[in-house]
């Protein structure tokens, strides 16, 4: 039986929610948008991209094929306006059919497993992670590196050409849980910390969300946080 819970919250900084999600278990999707490009733009960028995977899922696209349309789609709105900003939204998605399940990410926003300890599945498309990956620097210092915000992928940013949509396939099995959030969850909580509320037994999985959105403005509250979290029973 899958359990959901989900919430998202502006932060204590910031004026607008430019996060988007969704999570409709009778679709089989649920999906985090962290949107970006200054006022309102975050804001449609992201609200774009999720009603372009609902739509192409509803069509029945695949989900990697359900986000590069959403990159094509935020890209096209963009050179339809006047303004020369440009706007763009991370995304990590799950569509599940029955158990099985299928992932797909593009930028910062992650997707973590929980069976007994927490392993983040998603590998952040950003800077400090191609640095990390280059041996520059650690884990630890990426928390507080001053460019740890730059991604290198984003949709309505990177050209559907070069748009690398990391996908992975796996079985949701019983008392496995998946997450996924935006950066405002994980710049303020580290992953010990998650892990630790996802192992507790007593909490249903709204509580869960509800107990790490309190714990990342605790935290600082420092951009808008979005948790989905997703259980097998």
């Amino acid at each position: 039986m899958i359990e959901f819970g989900h919430s998202s919250h502006v932060g204590l900084r910031r004026e607008h929610n430019e996060d988007t999600y969704y999570a409709d278990a009778e679709l089989g999707l649920w999906l985090v948008a962290d949107g970006m490009g200054g006022h309102e733009h975050g804001e449609v960028a992201s609200a774009l991209a999720r009603d372009t995977v609902v739509r192409e899922i509803s069509e029945g696209a695949p989900l990697a094929q359900a986000v590069q349309r959403a990159d094509e789609e935020i890209i096209h709105h963009s050179s339809k306006k006047a303004e020369a900003l440009p706007m763009g939204t991370t995304i990590a998605a799950i569509r599940m059919r029955d158990s099985d399940y299928e992932i797909c990410w593009v930028g910062d926003s992650r997707i973590y497993m929980w069976n007994g300890e927490l392993k983040q599945l998603s590998q952040d498309h950003s800077y400090v992670q191609e640095l990390i990956q280059q041996g520059a620097i650690t884990h630890e210092q990426a928390r507080t590196h001053p460019h740890r915000n730059v991604v290198t992928q984003a949709l309505g940013v990177t050209d559907p050409a070069s748009l690398r949509v990391e996908t992975i396939r796996g079985t949701l099995a019983p008392g496995m849980q998946i997450l996924l959030c935006s950066d405002g969850l994980t710049e303020e909580v580290d992953d010990k910390d998650i892990g630790a509320v996802l192992a507790r037994q007593d909490l249903s999985a709204q509580e869960c969300v509800d107990h790490l959105i309190l714990a990342a403005l605790d935290g600082g509250g420092s951009d808008n946080v979005t948790v989905i979290l997703i259980r097998n029973r």
